[in-house]
């Protein structure tokens, strides 16, 4: 019979690889009708932690393996730049200093993005309009 440690920290781990996957750091892109396309990039850090002890007692049900133990997980994802792609220019978009909290990120930050997004456009048609 195993010890209950590895199972506890594996379990742990698998919980951690079920949250944490590849749309937590470039996340879905998102297409405008003018066909530019913004894809959120975040920083995901955590930490596992997980430990045990036997204690041995004379009333223990299972004496040989007498054991405590637990596992524990934290979690931070954090919004650090916007990939703007239109046609062949692909740009990044640092986020600025953070705020008090994630939501007050993205809100203060959504109307620069958008002057942003407008200058392409308008910088696109202004070039388009001078070959054309």
């Amino acid at each position: 019979m195993s010890h209950p440690l590895p199972n506890m920290l594996e379990s742990t781990l698998q919980k951690v690889r079920e949250m944490i996957n590849v749309d937590s750091v470039v996340g879905t892109p998102i297409t405008t009708p003018e066909g530019i396309t913004i894809i959120p990039v975040c920083k995901v850090s955590y930490g596992v932690g997980g430990g045990g002890s036997d204690f041995p007692s004379k009333n223990t049900a299972r004496p040989e393996y007498p054991f405590g133990g637990g596992t524990g997980v934290g979690a931070k994802i954090t919004p650090i730049a916007f990939l703007v792609i239109n046609g062949q220019n692909v740009r990044m978009l640092p986020i600025a200093t953070p705020a008090n909290t994630t939501t007050d990120r993205v809100v203060e930050m959504v109307p620069d993005v958008l002057d942003r997004i407008a200058g392409f456009v308008d910088a696109r048609k202004e070039k388009q309009s001078a070959e054309g």
